[in-house]
């Protein structure tokens, strides 16, 4: 048989690599920073894209698409070569993957400190940022298919099957989630409200957990640790039961994220089922990747890469256990809003995604360099850092956890609550916030360790280069099942099946939960009292989602009677139908705000604004001072904005939006003239006045700036629903 003559294209590997190591720095020291700001909050004082709104989204999104998702593209380029024989199928569209994926990264860690977001958790990149993501996702996909055709190695190994659903599925999962209408260049609206809205975000959310951080990374398992350890697969029987339960059943898993909330039950209720279900496929999968390393566990003691790769699985069965325990009613009842939720998080992201990843480099770097990499020891004390910060990390916010949510439900014997000031709740947990900031520091210090570790073994090494390599070509045969062929046999030599199969798996459960949310009418009664927001208090909604206030505080009241007693009625489906987008949230830093409107006077909320501790000891929240800043609030959009909420449903009229302007000169004008029955705003308004006189400078009125259009949102909460005070 003749053999044929190739390089895999190790390069292309390598660039990734170094992405994943330097986004990895950046993205943990974000984290880091965003833990000390939780202990000194007016650490970045008065600087609009140091402010902790603005810096968690890039944190997250650092974290998952920066680091995992160029850790999960070397990976994949790695393994994918050598398991179909074949150089990537074009240099061009590799190339192109990699500088298209790092240009988004860039134009995130620019636009999402400069407060351009949709809020939408794990999507809040803007619409021109999202159609580049989709372009260079298609990029991905059509260099990975056309590796599949031209393979030289006709069975397609479990690796795969879970590359292509990973590919299908977030294709699927982004666009759906990220459409939205345009109003300028950087700013849109999500085409779904409310609790469509939130539907199809948890339904994306929950997923790219799924098909981003879970999917690919079982893929990397199932190659990477055969490998490290020099043993097959446990179970390919298991792999194949792992894989098609897991993709099924992961997609129907969102709507936990939204129980107790104005979501209709019936939907609630079938990702409750869902997701206990899962726990059988995920651990499957954890038990192949462990039972892989039978008769290799004296390796373990020895090599760091097998130490990485048994904690990230055992991180994996740990997270993927709990996932499906926070789904029951029951204990999502006890969890939601607090940072249990944060650890449980970190737990994935820190030893399952993490470290994978280091696991990763560490058994790739020394291989393609073609020389041993240059200290065990230093690895060694990486994994054992790491690990710990690990532990440090996560067990202080099971605790700050289960202290917020029993101190947020205690009552007295006459009935009130025993905790009504929630920053009583948030005094309590600040030494766990502490230990976090202890477990971040150490977790990042083994980072450092593995950049220092990874640069004298590239020093040392040779220079790495496309490996060369041989294989015979791919003879054909018949496209039907041989005589004794199993279906599963033949589906892994077809690859259009496969992925045909593949799409229809991960569609049943998302059209079967949307469309009738969206289509059925009876899933969100209409309150008639519900009115759209006027011009100032959108423009104050944007402020509110350009500051990432969503990241804190939460606009959704459950139906217990410790929030009904605390924040006002429980919320209603048709409350959100004119929010686009919608503003839930899934952290209680902070006090629900859905109804904190007319809950305090203008000037309690402009001085809380400008110094939270003012109104507020013990507040953790930061000052916004730049919403006060002598230039006038950018109005100019405001008819463009009110027509494409026309375009969404809202129903502004022709009028409404030609008079939208005058009618914000109205309401502002109404809020200054609050703002002055206060002594103090009034000295403090005429210093002011005279401070720009003597600069020579255009003094701006209070009623034009910023902060009085985010006032007159926080104002309109909750006053459609009648509350008593």
């Amino acid at each position: 048989m003749e053999m044929q003559q190739f390089y895999y294209d190790n390069k292309i590997v390598k660039k990734f690599i170094y992405a994943t190591i330097v986004f990895g720095v950046v993205g943990m020291a974000v984290g880091l920073l965003l833990a000390t700001l939780f202990l000194f909050p007016n650490l970045t004082d008065g600087i609009s894209w140091l402010s902790f709104g603005r810096l968690r989204p890039l944190h997250t999104n650092a974290v998952i698409f920066a680091f995992v998702g160029n850790a999960m593209f070397a990976g994949v380029y790695y393994s994918l070569q050598r398991l179909l024989k074949a150089r990537m199928y074009s240099d061009f569209l590799s190339n192109l993957n990699f500088w298209g994926w790092q240009f988004i990264i860039l134009a995130a860690a620019i636009s999402l400190p400069l407060g351009y977001t949709t809020s939408k958790e794990y999507a809040e990149l803007e619409w021109p940022i999202d159609i580049a993501i989709a372009l260079i996702w298609v990029v991905f996909g059509i260099n990975m298919i056309g590796t599949i055709l031209k393979r030289r190695e006709r069975h397609l190994y479990v690796a795969i099957w879970f590359y292509i659903a990973t590919f299908v599925t977030v294709a699927v999962l982004h666009i759906f989630n990220s459409l939205a209408l345009p109003v300028s260049a950087m700013k849109s609206y999500s085409v779904y409200a409310g609790v469509q809205d939130a539907l199809v975000q948890w339904w994306y959310g929950h997923n790219a957990v799924a098909f981003f951080l879970t999917t690919p990374f079982l893929g990397l398992m199932y190659y990477y640790i055969p490998k490290a350890a020099n043993r097959p697969v446990y179970s390919y029987r298991l792999s194949i039961v792992h894989f098609w339960s897991l993709i099924f059943l992961y997609i129907w898993a969102g709507p936990h994220h939204l129980l107790y909330s104005a979501l209709p039950n019936w939907a609630q209720n079938l990702g409750v089922v869902f997701s206990v279900m899962l726990i059988a496929p995920s651990w499957g999968g954890m038990i192949n990747g462990l039972l892989t390393l039978r008769g290799a566990w004296d390796k373990v003691r020895t090599e760091p890469v097998l130490k990485f790769f048994v904690v990230a699985i055992t991180g994996y069965g740990m997270a993927t256990f709990e996932g499906p325990m926070l789904s029951l009613k029951n204990v999502n009842a006890i969890a939601h809003f607090t940072d249990w939720i944060v650890a449980h998080v970190h737990v994935g992201a820190l030893a399952w995604n993490g470290f994978m990843a280091f696991g990763l480099i560490y058994w790739l770097v020394p291989r393609m360099s073609k020389g041993p990499l240059y200290s065990l020891k230093l690895a060694n004390a990486h994994f054992w850092l790491g690990t710990l910060g690990i532990i440090l990390y996560a067990l202080p916010m099971y605790v700050a956890g289960f202290v917020q949510a029993s101190m947020w439900k205690q009552f007295n014997p006459d009935g009130t609550l025993t905790y009504g000031n929630f920053l009583e709740t948030v005094t309590q947990i600040i030494p766990m916030y502490w230990m976090r900031a202890i477990g971040g520091t150490m977790y990042i210090i083994g980072t450092f360790i593995l950049v220092y570790n990874i640069y004298k073994t590239i020093v040392a090494n040779n220079a790495i280069e496309d490996e060369l390599a041989e294989a015979p070509a791919l003879e054909r045969i018949s496209t039907g099942r041989l005589r004794g062929e199993k279906f599963h046999t033949w589906l892994e030599r077809k690859p259009i099946q496969l992925t045909i199969l593949a799409t229809v798996a991960i569609l049943i459960g998302g059209i079967i939960q949307i469309v009738p949310t969206i289509m059925v009418k009876s899933n969100i009664p209409t309150i008639t009292s519900v009115k759209p927001y006027s011009p100032l208090e959108l423009e104050g909604r944007d402020l509110y989602i350009r500051e990432g206030c969503v990241g804190c505080h939460s606009q959704m009241v459950r139906p217990f009677r410790s929030e009904v007693e605390r924040y006002g009625p429980q919320s209603k489906a048709g409350e959100f139908v004119y929010d686009h987008p919608f503003l839930w949230g899934s952290k209680r830093t902070g006090p629900d705000l859905l109804r904190v409107g007319e809950k305090y006077n203008d000037n309690w909320h402009f001085n809380h604004m400008w110094n939270p501790q003012s109104t507020s000891s013990g507040s953790i929240m930061p000052g916004y001072k730049w919403l006060f800043d002598n230039k006038a609030l950018d109005i100019t959009d405001i008819e463009t904005k009110m027509k494409t909420m026309q375009d969404l449903g809202v129903p502004y009229s022709n009028d409404e939006v030609a008079n939208a302007k005058k009618a914000i000169e109205e309401q502002s004008a109404k809020i200054e003239e609050n703002l002055k029955s206060d002594p103090d705003f009034v000295k403090s308004y005429e210093e002011s006045k005279k401070r720009a006189a003597a600069k020579g400078e255009k003094f701006v009125p209070m009623k034009d700036r910023e902060i009085v259009a985010l006032i007159a949102y926080i104002q309109r909460l909750g006053t459609d629903i009648k509350v008593k005070r």
